[in-house]
């Protein structure tokens, strides 16, 4: 089974949580113990489990992502000239794997899933895949 979540952003760089829509794709599945694989397609972007309590915690991620890929630098090569969103993407990485158990995620007290966009603003898509076991 695969699924998409559809999602859209509206910054360069934002991170939005998207535990609550991973949920209800287990949910409905009805798969009660397994794992939910998210992962997503696109060389800008990435999924990170982190705090969903402290909105600062997004804010200091961002802020620090950006002092060490800055936006411009001289030694830069990417005709396209967003080389720091590639570097973020790639730090963070492309999906994570969480635990199904009663049906439901398996995250820490303060855990969220998170996508995190370096690009923005654009249209893009997370997919899950849920495997029973």
């Amino acid at each position: 089974m695969l699924e998409k979540i559809a999602l859209s952003t509206t910054t360069r760089d934002e991170m939005q949580d998207i535990s609550r829509e991973v949920q209800n794709v287990v949910k409905d599945s009805g798969i009660q113990e397994g794992v939910v694989y998210i992962y997503c397609a696109h060389t800008t972007a990435g999924i990170t489990i982190n705090e969903n309590a402290d909105p600062d915690v997004k804010k200091d991620m961002i802020m620090r992502w950006d002092e060490v890929y800055p936006w411009h630098h001289e030694k830069y090569r990417h005709a396209e000239g967003n080389t720091a969103s590639h570097l973020k993407a790639s730090t963070v990485g492309a999906s994570q794997m969480v635990i199904i158990n009663k049906g439901r995620l398996v995250l820490g007290t303060w855990q969220g899933i998170y996508f995190c966009e370096f690009d923005g603003p654009r249209n893009r898509n997370v997919f899950l895949k849920i495997i029973e076991g």
